[in-house]
């Protein structure tokens, strides 16, 4: 890229006359990469250039601001002090701008740049997680960053790609999209020695005698019999409260008190003997997950094919 440089006027001559001049951004940008990668081989290498074309770049770049920026070896290369002050003043900026390419690109086709993520811990932990270590591996150009939240958020006020909410029931009207991806089983369980020392529950209302670790955001729990008739469980009396599943299962396995949890969350624990799950008969209100996304038009490569893998994930067509 060309553009006609702009003058400054001072006394400061490092960067020499512009006053008539084309600036050559590449070669600041080709600069920038000799210094980050130790030389010009490797610059070279990461920009899939010829080793001469660098050197010309670099030649013609001194050339134009009159002053030498780099000191040559056959084994290294070093800053001089200009070098230093240039360096200093536009690497940062060429990294921005390197970044905001790649985050540009996609918006197209290419699967590249960063996609922001936010979840609560408990959907995260077993869904999110899987999906992007395998979708990483497919696209290099691809980082992904996952922030917990365990409210509902929305994407255009938090600048995400995607927020993901787990619900008991339907998310309210609002401007974003909406997508319903996952039905969670949920299930109450307790540990051996917690049910050994006070008793296993046969009936939802026999919790109110136990020691319950809820969610932040319980105010009951709501179980359904095989007949279709429902009860309620209040919680407003909870051993513990916390919207991390992990500091619940946790409590659980400790033998503090019985927790409601994702079936999928908990099922190592199952496995290994640490839990058993109770009232069996009965099935608790299932978790909805809903994917929030900024809006429908020009949905970047990286979020549909995030969403697709999602959806092969819980055998759902998105």
């Amino acid at each position: 890229m060309r553009v006609r440089a702009i003058n400054h006027p001072g006394p400061n001559k490092l960067f020499g006359s512009l006053d008539n001049d084309a600036m050559n951004w590449d070669d600041y940008d080709v600069f920038c990469h000799v210094i980050e990668h130790g030389g010009f081989s490797a610059a070279a290498r990461a920009m899939d250039r010829p080793k001469s074309t660098v050197s010309a770049s670099i030649g013609r770049l001194e050339t134009e601001l009159g002053t030498r920026l780099l000191e040559r070896t056959t084994r290294q290369v070093r800053l001089t002090e200009p070098g230093e002050t240039l360096y200093q003043s536009i690497g940062v900026l060429f990294t921005g701008l390197r970044e905001a390419r790649t985050d540009a690109l996609a918006q197209g086709e290419v699967v590249a740049g960063t996609l922001r993520i936010a979840t609560p811990y408990e959907f995260g932990a077993h869904h999110i997680g899987p999906v992007a270590c395998s979708l990483m591996a497919r696209y290099p150009q691809l980082k992904v960053r996952i922030d917990v939240e365990h409210h509902a958020v929305n994407p255009l006020e938090h600048r995400y790609d995607i927020a993901f909410a787990m619900l008991d029931a339907g998310l309210p009207a609002s401007s974003v999209v909406q997508r319903r991806m996952f039905t969670l089983e949920r299930g109450v369980f307790a540990s051996p020695e917690l049910l050994q020392r006070l008793g296993e529950p046969v009936l939802p209302q026999d919790l109110s005698s136990l020691p319950l670790l809820c969610g932040s955001a319980d105010t009951k729990w709501t179980f359904t019999a095989a007949d279709g008739t429902s009860e309620a469980v209040p919680t407003p009396t909870s051993r513990l409260n916390s919207g991390n599943a992990d500091v619940r299962l946790q409590a659980a396995c400790a033998g503090l008190g019985v927790a409601r949890i994702t079936a999928t969350f908990c099922e190592q624990a199952v496995r290994a003997g640490k839990l058993r799950r109770l009232l069996t008969d009965y099935t608790c209100a299932p978790l909805r997950v809903y994917a929030l996304l900024p809006g429908k038009r020009l949905m970047p490569a990286k979020v549909r094919m995030f969403l697709d893998a999602l959806g092969e994930q819980a055998g759902i067509e998105i």
